[in-house]
């Protein structure tokens, strides 16, 4: 049986821990060589021989769901309303949680820590009635809301595989139990002991549900760039059947059917040109902003847009075989391959929720054979204190805080981070590779270049060029009639134009003949060229191609129509120099304009005459010569190459799938924005660190004290309700950490920043 690669989709993981287990199971199932389980995605990629069904079952048994993926529209919609519903469920248990839990931590807390509230509760509704209303918000809380964590946390303790929910839950349901006894049985527990956790059990749920809530929708947005691509394909073909015309949906549409494509219509297959002509904005597949002439014989790609004229195509690929769904599959390739940044919490999960849960029964032994009495109350009483003080909510706080709070100074700064695993990933960047078309560029073609030959006067000569390429559909003719525009020139009245095929363009001009074209053009006519030779070498060296007019017979001007560089891009490029970066361009232009530019800007590499496919190997490539990659661009064809980089930087103004692939979006197009990103990536990644020591250190350091290390000693025990104080005290103190991100100032002073600042 010949090795395949199956891709199933997997419910239920919740942290880095369930990665690797769903993993050593599906790597345990004879006939596998190779899985990869993202979590991102919440997908697991399998390699080899083994069967479906076996592959399902042994996820099942791991204690998660799993099913094959179906793909198309509908599917599509189908799982994007089921994250919606996940998330909205979510939200609504966050909310319940809040609402429920915040009455319990006043009554509780307020009596500890508002001089006075204590003897207010006790004069008004009692302390015993306080109690009693916060056992029955608490107990609602945890039947509700933090049910989630008991119907996972439990199962996988059973399993011997516990996880960040078996914590939540042990822990939460030791505090309530321990504060039910207390409650309703207080004589089963020693003098001095009688407590109520009832605000640790409750806090610690809406915590951790805030984390999950914020998380969620970090990680809700996977699919976006494949709905926007897939929106791109047309739904109907006009397909001509017996000499009428017939339309059908997309999916009908077979191999060597005619198909014909109206004015402004998309493209809806692959297919070779039969008859018609007309200009194909391509920018979709190139990223390249001129519309490409389309004649009988020419290659055209499905989801690219046909201009002004008619066009009759024969199909010669359709549904999964087209450019447009090759360009979807290598997208979500990309992102399913990238493995999630694993954050320092969930690798530390894997020894530390055992480790906990180990030290928290050791303790409960220990008390019970060698406490004093009563020994049972001591080590419920021990036990009950390590679980508390162990619970993760300040782990579980220090990473999304951290990043909400970075991402949200990011955008003030005119940095979107979609993607959290981005802030991680793109302090270590050593390469920088970006598109060239509207990236470094303007993205749309501008009059460059118009030099005049002796005896002739600009305005003059732009207007009798302009008013002959305005009956041409070129887009270049198009960026001279808007520089003809711009410079306020009327175009004067114009007859007997004509289009010299492969040549140029001419016309009579009020009485004058005008031509205008390439130098081969000029040449047949007659017309010596060698005045602006130097001109011509120096427009080739910028990668342009120049165009010459002639009035009246005589050599009148030399023309060039380009994309022009952003002003913001040498500074960007020197900027990232400085940081020590090595800056590639891929570009899918011809190498000549590409070199051009590279030399213009001091760029390392470059790779040019590359299609989305070459833009991805690329991509890998690079990689794999400089190490860590970010990756920027801004059309659809760079969609592959931002998803199968480290990091990818989509500049806002370009097409929503390159927005919606990339991990890092600079809202208006300044590339400045890379070096502040990644500035900001090194503030908010030493940020999380410190989030993440104080609520390990704290942890590490106070579990032995909670399980009664120094008791033999100095009689000293740490009660829950200590435990549960200090556990807060962690939270506020990573929050309050995490905030100081808010006052973070980027290296350099973009027109972003002020934008977005004023």
């Amino acid at each position: 049986m010949p090795a395949s690669a199956i891709e199933l989709e997997v419910d239920g993981m919740s942290c880095a821990s369930c990665v690797g287990r769903v993993e050593k199971a599906l790597k345990a199932v004879p006939g596998v060589t190779e899985a990869t389980v993202n979590l991102a995605t919440e997908r697991a990629f399998v390699s080899g021989v083994a069967g479906i069904e076996a592959l399902v079952a042994a996820i099942g048994k791991a204690g998660y769901d799993a099913h094959t993926i179906n793909t198309g529209v509908q599917a599509d919609d189908e799982a994007s309303s089921k994250k919606d519903a996940e998330r909205a469920e979510l939200k609504r248990d966050l909310f319940l949680a809040i609402v429920l839990a915040l009455p319990v931590f006043v009554l509780e807390m307020g009596s500890h820590m508002i001089p006075g509230m204590h003897e207010w509760i006790e004069a008004t509704i009692g302390m015993q009635n306080s109690w009693y209303v916060q056992f029955v918000l608490t107990m609602l809380v945890l039947a509700i809301p933090g049910r989630r964590f008991y119907q996972k946390g439990f199962p996988a303790l059973v399993r011997l595989a516990p996880d960040m929910n078996s914590l939540v839950a042990v822990g939460t349901a030791a505090a309530f139990g321990y504060s039910v006894v207390a409650t309703f049985a207080p004589g089963l527990l020693p003098d001095g002991t009688v407590n109520v956790y009832y605000e640790a059990a409750a806090v610690i749920v809406a915590l951790i549900l805030l984390g999950r809530f914020l998380e969620a929708r970090a990680k809700g947005r996977t699919s976006e760039a494949i709905k926007r691509l897939i929106k791109l394909q047309a739904k109907v073909a006009h397909i001509v059947r017996d000499g009428n015309i017939v339309d059908i949906p997309i999916n009908e549409v077979a191999l060597g059917d005619i198909v014909e494509v109206r004015p402004g219509e998309r493209v809806p297959i692959d297919g070779e040109v039969t008859d018609g002509r007309s200009f194909v904005d391509e920018s979709m597949l190139t990223g390249e902003p001129i519309p490409v002439e389309k004649k009988a014989g020419s290659a055209v790609v499905g989801g690219t847009v046909n201009q002004k004229g008619a066009l009759t195509l024969r199909a010669t690929a359709v549904g999964g075989q087209t450019m447009l769904a090759q360009i979807i599959r290598l997208v979500e390739q990309a992102q399913g391959s990238k493995l999630p940044i694993q954050a320092v919490v969930d690798k530390v999960t894997l020894w530390f929720v055992p480790a906990v849960m180990l030290a928290a029964l050791l303790t409960f032994l220990v008390w019970l054979v060698f406490g004093p009495s009563p020994a049972l109350s001591f080590a419920l009483v021990n036990a009950v204190a390590v679980l508390i003080i162990a619970c993760p909510c300040a782990m579980g706080l220090a990473t999304p805080t951290s990043i909400m709070v970075g991402t949200g100074r990011g955008a003030e700064m005119g940095v979107l981070f979609r993607k959290g695993e981005a802030l991680q990933l793109l302090k270590d960047a050593k390469v920088v590779a970006v598109d060239k078309t509207g990236t470094l560029t303007e993205g749309r073609p501008v009059l460059t270049d118009l030099e005049m030959a002796d005896g002739f006067e600009r305005s003059q000569v732009l207007a009798a060029v302009a008013t002959v390429e305005s009956r041409s559909e070129h887009p270049i003719a198009r960026a001279v009639v808007e520089a003809a525009e711009a410079e306020g020139i009327v175009l004067p009245s114009m007859t007997d134009f004509d289009s010299v095929t492969g040549m140029g363009v001419r016309a009579t001009v009020e009485g004058v003949r005008v031509q205008v074209g390439a130098d081969r053009y000029m040449r047949e006519l007659g017309i010596d060229i060698d005045v602006f030779s130097s001109t011509a070498a120096r427009l080739g060296d910028e990668g342009k191609s120049p165009l010459y007019a002639a009035i009246d017979g005589r050599l009148a001007a030399i023309i060039a129509v380009a994309d022009p560089i952003k002003a913001s891009t040498p500074g960007a490029i020197q900027a990232l120099h400085q940081l020590g970066l090595k800056v590639a361009m891929i570009t899918g232009d011809n190498a000549r304009t590409a070199q051009a530019i590279a030399r213009q800007l001091g760029i390392d590499e470059v790779v040019a005459e590359v299609l989305p496919e070459g833009k991805v190997e690329a991509v890998r490539r690079l990689k794999a010569t400089y190490g860590q990659l970010a990756f920027v661009g801004d059309g659809i064809n760079d969609a592959p190459a931002l998803a199968e980089a480290d990091v990818g930087l989509a500049i806002g103004s370009g097409t929503d799938v390159a927005v919606e692939s990339a991990d890092v979006v600079l809202m208006s197009g300044n590339l400045q924005g890379i070096p502040n990103a990644i500035a900001l990536s090194q503030a908010t990644l030493g940020n999380i660190r410190q989030n993440l020591f104080w609520a390990f250190a704290y942890n590490t350091a106070l579990i032995p004290v909670a399980a009664g290390v120094l008791y033999p000693a100095w009689g000293v025990l740490l009660s829950p309700i200590f435990a549960a104080g200090a556990m807060a005290l962690s939270s506020v103190f990573v929050l309050g950490n995490a905030l100081r991100l808010r006052r973070f100032q980027p290296p350099l002073a973009t027109s972003d920043s002020v934008h977005m600042a004023g």
